[in-house]
């Protein structure tokens, strides 16, 4: 008995002694030989391969700036960074390097901030010995001890507030044995951003910590902002290249679904491993603090969409990207649509097209029109435009307040029955993309019409009555559904059912404060007939106001009131 204890014993001794003598990584006792400055890049650009055989020592300096830029059109954010720029300065060292880190805080910033590289093996990744005041610089140095793709970020306290205003970045270490070469090299970082306003708020944004307690972002974006890998701003590639996404999650929070519609990852390099990729991949999750990267080679032309398939932060928050492709067709991989005909199954209820045309719900009346087009419009457009008609900025065109449909029928009717591809200018901003025709009937057409142009009408309107004074729009509510439009700044028009409301509000407002408005409440209005009483007219050429409009509860005509309009009117009430 007490042999086999013996022998038992001596053999986890044994055990023991040989763990104990695994060899350290040969990382550590790299020689290093020289010195360089480290070359830093802004995304999407990175910086060149490394192709020295030796480990260096390499002086890597990095400025946090605290500056107020774009989050979204119309929208600001007070964002911090590692560089000026959201995501931070793109890192590319060799293996066994050792770094001589600098971090410089800028006079001008109002918080102290460190740096956490998850690439260090030490406490803190840094953060400890990297803690630095508005205005200091301070400098540790670490062994790069193992190879991969890896994120940094700001930890000082609170932390998530620090990451949430944009400070994280990449750093990759390459392997001793380098990194093949290919043609395209990006870089991609995803970010969510807690904002006080609500989504599509204008002006500029302040972080809200209780938003991010409760994970709940109003934007999820690639490289610091919505739309900046989309239009001009699209990585750009040439059919037959293989290009290499190095893609990271700054967070402070969300796993992105990493996805680019229409590609195959060729090899997949997850958790920013350098080898063993995984092949042939379509969606890979990347944690908050994690990066991977990914290659594929580019076959066919034409516009790839990146996505966190997460879609609503892709379609509604922003987290939407693309590859643009030059390059001619490439057919025998893609034939892109050959056909369009009309599909009708043996026992169908839509047996031939003019049972199809005689069988299509009809409307007697605009209200009718309205509410089949509704339907029609959430089937086949609101994906892209949005129930709201506000579209996705960068992306998808807005249909409400649309200078590009106003007076122009025929542009709405020949979008969906022709549909539209290339450059297109509405309200100034330029999309260039795609939109299928719709195999719609000359009914259905008009109903989607009529529903489009309740986006165009409606939308202003109802942002004056949520965003008017509190309480002042309530008599909006008195009677049935309110049409209208109120399109500041300028002359507004006056929707009246066949020119005459029963009950409806007069909004008065100035031109350089549109929101500031003044309800007043009418029993009768005909604009036919002018029947404005004296007082109400008076009120108009009184008060301070630039333009006018007429909330009813339908809107059959339009017309429209200019100053120079209510003067004479109330010109005429002044003689009787």
């Amino acid at each position: 008995m007490k042999k086999i204890q013996l022998w038992v014993l001596g053999t986890a001794l044994c055990v023991a002694s040989l763990a104990n003598a695994t060899p350290v990584n040969k990382s550590s006792n790299d020689k290093i030989i020289g010195q360089e400055i480290a070359v830093l890049t802004d995304a999407p650009a990175v910086p060149p391969r490394i192709t020295r055989k030796n480990a260096t020592k390499v002086i890597v300096n990095l400025e946090v700036k605290e500056l107020e830029g774009r989050l979204a059109d119309g929208v600001n954010y007070t964002f911090w960074t590692f560089g000026g720029k959201v995501p931070g300065k793109f890192i590319r060292i060799r293996e066994g390097d050792q770094v001589e880190f600098h971090l410089n805080n800028h006079p001008d910033n109002k918080m102290p901030h460190n740096i956490d590289l998850h690439a260090v093996t030490g406490p803190g990744g840094g953060a400890a010995s990297s803690l630095t005041a508005p205005g200091h610089s301070s400098v540790f140095s670490f062994k790069a001890l193992n190879p991969g793709l890896y994120v940094y970020h700001c930890a000082t306290a609170p932390v998530a507030m620090h990451v949430a205003n944009g400070m994280y970045g990449l750093i990759l270490v390459e392997p001793k044995t380098g990194m093949s070469k290919v043609d395209r090299e990006f870089y991609v970082m995803q970010g969510d951003f807690y904002t006080q306003g609500k989504n599509g708020e204008q002006g500029l944004q302040a972080f809200s910590m209780s938003k991010a307690i409760e994970e709940e972002p109003e934007y999820v974006v690639f490289n610091g902002a919505a739309g900046s890998l989309t239009g001009d701003n699209a990585l750009k590639a040439k059919k037959g290249e293989t290009v290499r996404l190095f893609v990271g999650v700054g967070g402070p929070n969300l796993t992105s679904s990493f996805h680019v519609i229409g590609e195959i990852f060729d090899k997949l390099y997850a958790e920013g491993n350098t080898d063993r990729p995984a092949k042939n991949i379509q969606t890979t999750l990347i944690p908050a603090g994690g990066a991977a990267y990914m290659e594929f080679k580019v076959n066919v032309p034409g516009t790839y969409i990146m996505v966190d398939h997460s879609l609503t932060r892709a379609f509604n928050k922003g987290a939407l990207g693309m590859l643009k492709v030059s390059g001619d067709d490439e057919k025998t991989i893609y034939s892109g649509k050959m056909t369009d005909e009309v599909y009708l199954p043996e026992g169908s209820s839509m047996r031939n097209s003019e049972r199809s045309q005689a069988q299509a719900p009809t409307a007697k009346t605009k209200a009718d029109h309205i509410k089949l087009g509704e339907g029609i419009y959430n089937t086949n457009c609101a994906a892209c435009h949005q129930t709201t008609g506000v579209g996705v900025p960068q992306a998808f065109p807005p249909l409400a307040k649309a200078d590009y449909l106003k007076g122009a029928k025929n542009a709405a009717i020949k979008a969906v029955t022709g549909g539209l591809q290339g450059k297109l200018v509405v309200n100034g901003n330029e999309f260039n993309g795609v939109m299928p025709s719709w195999s719609l009937n000359d009914e259905e057409v008009d109903h989607h019409d009529a529903e489009q142009g309740r986006h165009h009408q409606h939308e202003t309107a109802q942002y004056v009555g949520d965003h008017g004074a509190a309480g002042r729009l309530l008599p909006l509510a008195l009677k049935g559904a309110v049409l209208g439009l109120v399109d500041p700044p300028g002359v507004v028009p006056v929707h009246a059912a066949e020119h005459q409301a029963d009950l409806g509000v007069l909004v008065l407002g100035r031109e350089d404060q549109a929101m500031d408005v003044e309800p007043v409440v009418v029993d009768r209005l005909d604009l036919v007939g002018v029947e404005v009483d004296a007082q109400i007219a008076q009120r108009l050429v009184a008060g301070d106001h630039d333009f006018l409009c007429l909330l009813g509860h339908s809107a059959d005509s339009v017309g429209s009131l200019t100053r120079t309009n209510l003067e004479s009117l109330a010109d005429q009430y002044r003689a009787t």
